[in-house]
């Protein structure tokens, strides 16, 4: 029996972790210090982008690339409904009108020729961008939505909050990592406790473009600058201009030393996120019942997420819940939140994410998860189930 509560997620500090955030502590920078861009060059590598710009979280980052895209009201934009709020309100915050798209049936994630059906149905020019997501860690197949989005001249925000370490392999043979910009515009991810590196709240903009780059920096501090190549005027070393209404959008540096601490060991907690997925698997995929994720030979999935599908899943989650199980649900679909069903969305308008809906259950996944505690889980859902 474990009597410790189980939650679909953690975090997980370690001794060299907390080092690092106290040296940090110790010097003589809190904020805008040098461990900011440590940490940007460091995660920029990782994910194999030009550029990367720390944030206070990853809703700001959101915020920054539909700025740096130039968003403004009455811009339409075509998002996922499968989704946290904050890939949709990017858009909202910069007046924009967020139309949102199918997900496919298998991936979870938004599905191609439901967006060209979109597309296609006005004439060209109605929608600016696109907002795809790598839903529970499963890489987006972003050659395909680059193809699309040139032929229909839009701008793409990928946000890979769930999936940094994922990839596919493309059409050449090649390994395409999530965020490294060579084919989305920009890309955001999350550093909340949750997922795969933490850093308390704060996120990430990665990009390969220097003049998005320069945007999101700019935005990301009030709109100041102090580059002597930028200032219309120069008063002296002293001096800086605020040349847009920007943001404090910042991280401190001991959550940047947080984040440089966590990604060392980055590639060892997917490596244990696969172990437990394929565990799962293993089991789940020979049950009566229980639809397990969808996995293609050509992707690398982060699996932020591990989610099944059941009949009853207000039952199962209950069940589970009474166990000291904490499963969750990710997420409630997008469009039928009342903010977003004021511009005429509906129950019907988008059948594949509400049939997912009605049946998605997220179980615990994070690398520190036992054996032992997995072995309960999945006991708890196959007696659940007989």
């Amino acid at each position: 029996m474990i009597n410790k509560p189980i939650p679909y997620g953690r975090q997980n500090i370690t001794d060299d972790d907390i080092h690092a955030v106290t040296e940090t502590l110790k010097s003589d920078f809190l904020t805008q210090g040098p461990k900011i861009s440590e940490f940007e060059k460091d995660f920029a590598k990782y994910v194999g982008a030009k550029y990367a710009v720390a944030v206070n979280n990853a809703t700001s980052g959101l915020h920054l690339a539909a700025i740096a895209m130039g968003v403004k009201p009455g811009d339409k934009v075509i998002v996922t409904s499968m989704t946290f709020a904050s890939s949709a309100n990017c858009i909202r915050f910069c007046g924009g009108e967020v139309v949102f798209c199918d997900i496919d049936r298998d991936t979870y994630l938004m599905d191609i020729h439901k967006l060209r059906l979109i597309l296609e149905a006005s004439p060209k020019g109605t929608y600016a961008g696109i907002v795809p997501v790598d839903f529970a860690g499963y890489p987006l197949d972003i050659v395909e939505f680059r193809k699309i989005a040139d032929e229909f001249g839009l701008w793409i925000i990928e946000d890979a909050c769930h999936a940094p370490g994922a990839y596919y392999i493309d059409a050449n043979s090649k390994k395409q990592l999530c965020g490294n910009s060579n084919f989305a515009d920009a890309t955001v991810f999350s550093f909340h406790p949750v997922k795969h590196i933490a850093t308390g709240e704060g996120g990430m903009i990665t990009t390969n473009s220097k003049e998005i780059y320069d945007k999101l920096c700019l935005f990301r501090t009030h709109g100041i600058t102090k580059n002597p190549t930028l200032l219309t005027e120069n008063h002296g070393g002293w001096y800086y201009e605020m040349q847009e209404l920007g943001y404090n959008y910042r991280l401190t540096d001991f959550q940047a030393a947080l984040g440089i601490s966590q990604l060392k060991r980055a590639n060892a907690g997917l490596e244990k996120r696969q172990e437990i997925a394929k565990k799962y698997t293993d089991v789940f995929s020979g049950v009566s019942g229980i639809k397990t994720p969808y996995i293609s030979d050509n992707v690398y999935h982060a699996y932020h997420l591990y989610v099944i599908q059941v009949d009853d899943r207000l039952g199962l989650y209950n069940y589970l819940h009474d166990n000291n199980i904490f499963a969750q649900v990710h997420y409630v679909p997008l469009h039928l939140m009342p903010y977003y069903k004021q511009f005429g969305n509906k129950n019907g308008d988008l059948p594949v994410v509400e049939d997912y809906y009605n049946h998605c259950l997220s179980l615990p996944m994070f690398p520190t998860l036992t054996a032992e505690e997995q072995d309960f889980v999945i006991e708890k859902v196959l007696s659940f189930l007989k």
